[in-house]
Parts: C-alpha cells; sequence; structure tokens
C-alpha cells in the first residue's frame, strides 16, 4: 500500500515511493509522508530501507526547486503516480470492492462524520470562553468520544486489507483518518495548557481531513 522501493538501475521517482499524483498539493505530499513513515516505521514492523526511500523522496518533494528540477527532468517519461480507479478486473475482484467499500469504507466514513462534522461548533462553543470548565468539559467530551471513534476506524481499517482496485484509495482513506487522530492529539494537548499553537495545528488538520474526506467521496464515485 503505498510504497515502491526504487531500483538502483533506474532514477527514483518521488511521487511513486510516496504514492502520489504529480498533481499533489504540498500538504498533500507531506501527509502522504507522514502516514507511510507512521506505517513503516520499524517500531511498528517496518524496516530502515523504506524509511530511507521514504525521507530521500520527501526531501525531493518539499523542496520547490528541487521537485520542478525532478518535474523537468521526468517530463518525457509521461505521467507518473497514482491514478484514478478503473473498472476493470474480474468479477471477483469487484466483487471484493463492493465488499471491502460497504463493510471497512462506509463505516468509517461515518464515522469520521462523526468527528470532523461536528468540530466547527465544538470550536465555536468553546470559543466563547476558553476558560469556563463547564465548555471545556464539554469539549473534552468532545475528543473523548472521537478518540474511541478512531480507534474503532484504525481497528476496523487494518481487519481487511484493501482489494486490488481500492489499494490507492485506501491509502487516501488512511491519511484522512491520520490527519484526524492527529488533530485530536493536538487539541488535547491545547486543553491541558492552552497553548495556542496546538489549537491552531489542531484545527488546521481537521480542516484538511475534512478535504481529503470530500475528495474520498469523489474519488469513490469512479468505482462506477
Amino acid at each position: 500500500m503505498g510504497v515502491r522501493l526504487p531500483n538502483p538501475s533506474v532514477p527514483a521517482d518521488p511521487y511513486r515511493i510516496l504514492g502520489v499524483s504529480p498533481q499533489a498539493s504540498g500538504a498533500e505530499i507531506k501527509a502522504a509522508h507522514r502516514a507511510l513513515v507512521k506505517q513503516h516505521h520499524p517500531d511498528a514492523g517496518g524496516d530502515a530501507t523504506t524509511i530511507l526511500a521514504l525521507n530521500a523522496a520527501w526531501e525531493v518533494l518539499r523542496d520547490p526547486e528541487r521537485r520542478a528540477d525532478f518535474d523537468r527532468r521526468s517530463t518525457v517519461a509521461g505521467p507518473r503516480g497514482p491514478k484514478a480507479p478503473r473498472a476493470k478486473g474480474s468479477t471477483a475482484d469487484h466483487a471484493a470492492l463492493e465488499l471491502w467499500l460497504t463493510s471497512v469504507y462506509g463505516p468509517i466514513d461515518r464515522a469520521l462524520a462523526q468527528v470532523i462534522n461536528p468540530f466547527a461548533a465544538q470550536l465555536k462553543q468553546l470559543s466563547a470562553d476558553p476558560y469556563d470548565d463547564q465548555l471545556m468539559e464539554l469539549f473534552c467530551t468532545y475528543l473523548e468520544q472521537s478518540q474511541q471513534k478512531m480507534l474503532k476506524v484504525e481497528a476496523l481499517y487494518r481487519s481487511a486489507m484493501a482489494p486490488l482496485l481500492a489499494k490507492q484509495f485506501s491509502l487516501q482513506l488512511y491519511h484522512c483518518f491520520a490527519q484526524v487522530k492527529d488533530a485530536l492529539v493536538d487539541l488535547e494537548r491545547y486543553t491541558m495548557g492552552y497553548v495556542d499553537s496546538y489549537l491552531r495545528d489542531g484545527r488546521e488538520l481537521m480542516r484538511e481531513a475534512k478535504r481529503l474526506r470530500t475528495a474520498l467521496h469523489q474519488a469513490k464515485r469512479s468505482f462506477g
């Protein structure tokens, strides 16, 4: 799901290694790198070679000049990176896709909605007076319930391997809920010390997760 280690005989394609499109935004590339490093870290059962490849790809794509230089040198190679899901495959492939969308993606998407959609209202309510104990307690309850939902989301995601036709879609889903998890961590840190940078980062991560969820809805239509 995502990482394709470079062949020493050919130039490494950082887009393929991070599983992103050449048109990906800086935020999308950063999210992909973060998610894959977490997934393939040695502490999670990964290996150092993969981490080195991920970091090398990130070093190229994070720098606008190096990224532009790579793009110029690779133009003749044609389009790279993940392609939109295509309606190809056997009947069994499509059956597996339908089952995964119904039993894994569907419940995860509903759980994400229960966390992402109320966030703006929850934050607005807290903003009325962050030092009000009752308002803070309500916000902390929302965070705690959301964290419990995300534990179930991650367990469900890992319970079934994505079918071949949904490999890239599955990686995008992982990026989405990873953003939510990171947002909840920063927001919880804010509640413990009122450090504004944690609130700002948590808010931006949640906004990015909302955008990614919308993109997933659009990508799902490509399955037909």
